[in-house]
């Protein structure tokens, strides 16, 4: 009862302001829109969709992780392992994994190839370099990289500034928190050029003890615009050192400290550097015709360390020996430190040309990309080491190398006065070969080949000049990753076929969006709610399996000083039939909740701005009961969450030295609850005392999120 309670105030009372619902097509199109232009949608595609703008994003950029700032969106539920939202975060769209949901930055994919990952610490304060973006929910339109399973963000970094300027922004908060970050633009020189860049630094001790992050990053553009010609040449990236805290805690750690930390090596960390290199020649032929060219090189590398207490010898392939016993007798054991290695090289080619005319829009894109990681792992101590190795000797080494070839063709045509027809056609063809060990020491030989076809279609109607109805159909086909992989090499791809209608509404002062959507998956890969020994979620086939749901989004202007907008989700997510291993044999658990994916996700904002230089926000977010496993034990439950913000900005324009100076606060869970936003469950066979006999055990390890925090920044612009 009293959750329900909450649930109707949150409806009634509460709304979200940073959900921007026009489009950008909505406005005049320049130049740098291009470079994203082959991935986005417009206001009147059939396709589920939000715009963020820089000056959204701004309101709340005082250091934590882009993922964060997106959290008030429709369908997402973010967390955080350190509990503050600065390290390592995750987002989650309609329950869909980060690892399913594809990125792009310039149209460029940022999703990890091997893992499918993306991993925002990498790049921290990225926002501060963030033109716009936009989530697709569902299948979305075609788009670079691994195939958008349920959701997709396109990322469009600065654009050109026609003037001057310089920008010092800082921020503190909580837990020791610390964000600098220094922009500048030369502004058009001669008309033609631009210079523009920035060097940000983040520390925060984290909300969990000990789980420290210290991050670097950097943004650095060069561009060139010359009548119908954009060329930019740009580069990016970061160093991380995080401490690890990806382990959780257990139900009873959870009771007795919520903040401690398992780990106790003091250098138990994740040291990570990426760099990423793009350029970008868009090239508008006439009024019709354009092109646009993307090339992209990034380079990872990096380790994360850790001390093993009486580690099996039989683990490092000859390289340590074992402890004796007071008898002299082997162990079999020894004490050791680690360190597990990434070095990898992403290339990526994009080609594009767009034709567009006052009723027909046509986009052919062409993409491949080539990667090559390799994986290996170092003894940087032990108590014994062999006569025959050395500190630092590699006790596996393997490497995997994947491309990705892709062709698409989508158009728009505006069949008369009311309706316009969509269709999108893409053509993928991957191939993944693996060679060497894992860090199990399993001889890891693959070379897998995958064609997919991508038809997507979808037909929009204008009832009024106030409101459009809509409906898609759109396929999409994803191979798996590597680490799906090392958990089942019989893994296969997963298929999903998305259905969506929907209904658009503006009018002065208010703005809705209904959509519902039906996705039918064939062997998706759900997350199992288990880790693997590095922390990265274990998924697996789960058949045949559904989410359906309807997704509601209300912006109202109340008053001269008041703004409302709310959002709020209701779905179904089930597995069709569940097999699983309980009780020492495979037991059909019937129908049963997708992991993590809450039925139902609310997200809600008071704006009230008593002046043109002031505006005061009330954020909430309802996120409801989730499974961490798939089935339906009552041990993996994570119990449902509301939790409130504060943001304050407030904008001063001197008449000397600062064009403009900004002031913002944030309180984050003003309430001071705790709960806990994500975590993982397992089982495990054990034996009873009747000798012979096992029995299914099962636990479970939170990520617990902070209780009230805050963060003050000001930020200088001359």
């Amino acid at each position: 009862m009293k959750k329900g309670i909450y649930f109707l105030l949150l409806i009634s009372f509460n709304v979200y302001s940073q959900q921007v619902i026009d489009t950008l097509q909505g406005t005049k199109q320049v130049l740098d829109e291009v470079i994203v232009q082959s991935v986005r949608v417009k206001y009147s595609s059939p396709i589920s969709h939000s715009n963020i703008s820089k000056s959204e994003m701004s309101s709340r950029n005082l250091g934590q992780d882009l993922p964060v700032l997106l959290n008030f969106l429709p369908s997402v539920v973010t967390t955080s392992d350190a509990g503050a939202g600065i390290g390592y975060t995750g987002i989650r769209i309609r329950g869909i994994s980060p690892q399913s949901t594809n990125i792009t930055i310039n149209g460029i994919p940022f999703n990890d190839p091997e893992s499918h990952g993306t991993y925002w610490v990498n790049l921290p304060d990225f926002v501060s370099s963030v033109e716009s973006l936009q989530v697709q929910r569902g299948v979305g339109t075609s788009t670079n990289g691994s195939g958008a399973f349920g959701a997709s963000i396109n990322i469009l970094t600065d654009a050109i500034s026609e003037s001057p300027y310089a920008q010092i922004s800082n921020s503190v908060g909580s837990f020791n928190t610390l964000k600098h970050t220094v922009k500048f633009s030369s502004g058009k020189l001669n008309d033609s050029f631009e210079l523009s860049g920035r060097l940000s630094k983040i520390d925060s001790d984290g909300y969990i003890d000990r789980a420290y992050s210290d991050l670097k990053s950097y943004f650095v553009q060069g561009a060139y615009i010359k009548g119908n010609t954009l060329i930019k040449a740009l580069t990016f990236g970061g160093h991380e050192k995080t401490y690890q805290s990806w382990y959780g805690l257990s139900w009873d750690e959870l009771q007795d400290n919520r903040r401690q930390n398992p780990y106790t090596y003091e250098n138990e960390i994740d040291n990570y550097k990426q760099d990423h290199y793009q350029l970008h020649w868009n090239q508008k032929l006439n009024e019709k015709w354009s092109t646009n060219l993307g090339l992209n090189y990034t380079y990872g590398r990096g380790y994360f360390e850790q001390y093993r207490e009486a580690d099996s010898v039989d683990t490092y392939g000859g390289i340590v020996d074992s402890d004796t016993d007071q008898n002299g007798n082997l162990t079999g054991t020894t004490d050791l430190i680690r360190r597990r290695w990434l070095d990898n090289n992403f290339y990526v080619l994009n080609a594009s040309t767009n034709y567009n005319s006052s009723k027909l829009n046509l986009m052919f894109n062409t993409s491949y990309s080539t990667y090559s990681g390799d994986h290996f792992g170092e003894v940087i101590w032990a108590r014994n080491f062999s006569k025959s190795s050395s500190i630092r000797d590699r006790y596996y080494d393997g490497n995997g190398k994947k491309t990705d070839f892709s062709l698409f063709a989508k158009g728009s045509l505006i069949l008369n006065n009311a309706f316009e027809f969509y269709a999108d056609f893409q053509l993928r063809n991957v191939n993944y070969k693996t060679t060497g060990y894992t860090s199990d020491l399993v001889n890891m030989l693959l070379d897998e080949s995958y064609s997919f076809f991508n038809p997507k279609f979808g037909l929009s109607y204008k009832l009024s000049s106030q409101s459009m109805v809509y409906g898609s159909y759109s396929r999409a086909n994803r191979e798996p990753s590597r680490s799906d992989f090392e958990s089942n090499e019989n893994i296969k791809p997963e298929q999903l076929n998305d259905f969506e209608i929907g209904w658009r509404f503006r009018k002065d002062g208010l703005r809705l969006n209904i959509n519902t959507y039906y996705m039918l998956y064939n062997e998706q890969l759900v997350l199992t709610g288990e880790l693997d020994d590095v922390g990265s979620p274990i998924r697996t086939n789960s058949g045949s399996s559904y989410r359906m749901g309807i997704e509601a989004e209300a912006k109202i202007k109340l008053s001269e000083f008041f703004l409302m907008n709310t959002n709020v989700t209701l779905s179904s997510n089930k597995n069709k039939q569940t097999l699983s291993k309980f009780d020492g044999k495979i037991v059909d658990f019937g129908k049963t909740n997708i992991s993590f994916s809450p039925d139902v996700i609310a997200s809600n904002t008071i704006v009230f701005s008593p002046k043109d230089n002031l505006d005061i926000s009330f954020l909430s977010k309802y996120v409801g009961k989730q499974y961490m496993g798939n089935i339906d034990a009552v041990n993996s439950i994570l119990d449902s969450y509301f939790v409130n913000d504060l943001n304050l900005n407030y904008k001063i324009n001197p008449k000397k030295t600062f064009k403009e100076i900004i002031i913002s606060g944030l309180i984050n869970n003003i309430l001071d609850k705790e709960y806990v936003s994500n975590g993982y469950y397992y089982t495990y066979d054990d034996t009873w005392s009747v000798p012979g006999q096992t029995k299914t055990m099962d636990g479970a390890g939170y990520y617990p999120q902070a209780t009230r925090n805050f963060l003050i920044g000001i930020t200088l612009k001359f």
